[in-house]
C-alpha cells in the first residue's frame, strides 16, 4: 500500500484544524496514529503531488520539491488505484477573489495561511453560512478578532435547520459579539495597492473594511486537475458504483470527491463528512481484499458545534414541516 499526499507527511483528522489554531491542541495531537505505525503496518507513504495520471498505461506522474527548492518529477505505476483527493474551497467568481489573505479553510495549508496573516487581522469577514463558517469565525474571535459573518438566507444555515433551530443559532452567534448580516450577498472583495484585501462591497451597497475574508460557501471535489480528455467518467466528481468503482478497471473513488450514480436512501450522491468518507475507505477495503460489499452508510448521520452549543441530526430530518407531519421532536 502506498500512500501519496502533498498536504503534510502523516495523516490527521481534518476536523480537528480549528482547535490548532485556538490553542487547544497540538499538531501532533491530530494525528490517529504514531509515526511509527505506518511502517509497522506496511504502508508506505509518499510526499508529493500527483499532476498526471495515465490510465492506459497504470501509472502517475508525481512532482517533487527538492531540497534545494527545484522541482522533479517521478512516475510510479500501480495495481489498483483508490482517489480519494477531497474537496476545495468553492468560488463563485467575485471579482478579488484572489487576493491575499483571501481563502477558505480545508486543508493544513490554509491553516499555515491564516496563521501567517493573524497578527494583521483586526476586521476578517466570513462569506458563507456553513459550518466551515462558523468554525473560522470562532477560531478567528478567539484571537480577539471582530468578526462578520456574510449569509445571503433568511437565517443561518435555514437550508439545512428548521427555522426555531435557525434562529437560536442566530442569536447564538450575536450572544457571542459576532456581527452576523443575514440577507446579505456578496458583490465584490475590494484590494489594496499591494494586492491585499481591504474590505468587501454587498450587493446592497454597504462596505465593510477588513483584512482578511474567509471564503465558507461551500467546497466541490477536487478533481478540476483531471485531465478532461481522460477516460474516467466525471461529473461534479468521480462517478462511482456502489462498490465505489469508477468505470476503469481497478479505479476507485472515495470520500469527498466521489459522486455516486444511484446513491441509497436518505443520501446524497455527494456527501462531503468524514464519517461517510471513512465508511467508503473501509468499504473499498473489503473489496480489494477479495471480500466485495456494496456500500452501505447507514441512515445518515451528522453533528456540529456552533460556538458551545453542540448539534447532532439522525436520519433525514428536513428544514421545514411538511406533510404527514406535524412536529419535529
Amino acid at each position: 500500500i502506498l500512500v501519496i499526499s502533498k498536504e503534510t507527511d502523516h495523516f490527521f483528522s481534518r476536523t480537528a484544524l480549528m482547535y490548532i489554531y485556538m490553542g487547544h491542541m497540538r499538531f501532533e495531537d491530530t494525528k490517529p496514529y504514531e509515526d511509527w505505525f505506518w511502517e509497522k503496518n506496511r504502508i508506505n507513504l509518499h510526499k508529493g503531488e500527483v499532476t498526471r495520471i495515465d490510465f492506459d498505461s497504470r501509472s502517475l506522474t508525481i512532482e517533487l520539491r527538492n531540497d534545494d527548492g527545484s522541482l522533479s518529477e517521478e512516475e510510479i505505476a500501480y495495481d489498483r488505484l483508490i482517489m480519494a483527493t477531497g474537496s476545495r474551497t468553492r468560488k463563485f467568481g467575485w471579482p478579488g477573489q484572489d487576493l491575499k489573505n483571501v481563502q477558505g479553510l480545508y486543508s493544513y495549508q490554509d491553516l499555515l495561511s491564516l496563521e501567517s496573516v493573524s497578527s494583521r487581522i483586526d476586521h476578517a469577514v466570513i462569506v458563507g453560512g456553513g459550518l466551515i463558517g462558523i468554525e473560522l469565525a470562532e477560531m478567528l474571535h478567539s484571537r480577539n478578532k471582530k468578526v462578520s459573518i456574510l449569509v445571503r438566507e433568511e437565517n443561518y444555515w435555514d437550508n439545512v435547520l428548521p427555522p426555531d433551530e435557525a434562529r437560536m443559532i442566530n442569536d447564538q452567534i450575536r450572544r457571542n459579539h459576532i456581527n452576523l448580516h443575514l440577507l446579505t450577498d456578496l458583490e465584490e472583495i475590494i484590494g489594496d495597492d499591494h494586492g491585499r484585501v481591504s474590505g468587501v462591497r454587498t450587493k446592497d451597497g454597504n462596505e465593510i473594511p477588513c483584512q482578511f475574508v474567509g471564503l465558507t460557501a461551500g467546497v466541490q471535489p477536487n478533481i478540476g486537475w483531471l485531465d478532461p480528455n481522460s477516460p474516467l467518467e466525471t461529473d461534479i466528481g468521480i462517478l462511482v458504483d456502489s462498490f465505489l468503482k469508477t468505470n476503469l478497471d481497478d479505479v476507485y473513488a472515495i470520500g469527498d470527491c466521489a459522486q455516486l450514480r444511484h446513491p441509497p436512501s436518505g443520501h446524497q450522491a455527494i456527501e462531503a463528512v468524514w464519517y461517510t468518507g471513512r465508511i467508503m475507505g473501509e468499504t473499498v477495503a473489503h473489496t480489494l481484499t477479495g471480500h466485495p460489499v456494496r456500500y452501505n452508510p447507514g441512515p445518515w448521520f451528522n453533528s456540529a458545534k456552533f460556538i458551545n452549543l453542540e448539534y447532532q441530526t439522525y436520519g433525514v430530518v428536513p428544514n421545514r414541516i411538511l406533510p404527514p407531519y406535524d412536529s419535529i421532536y
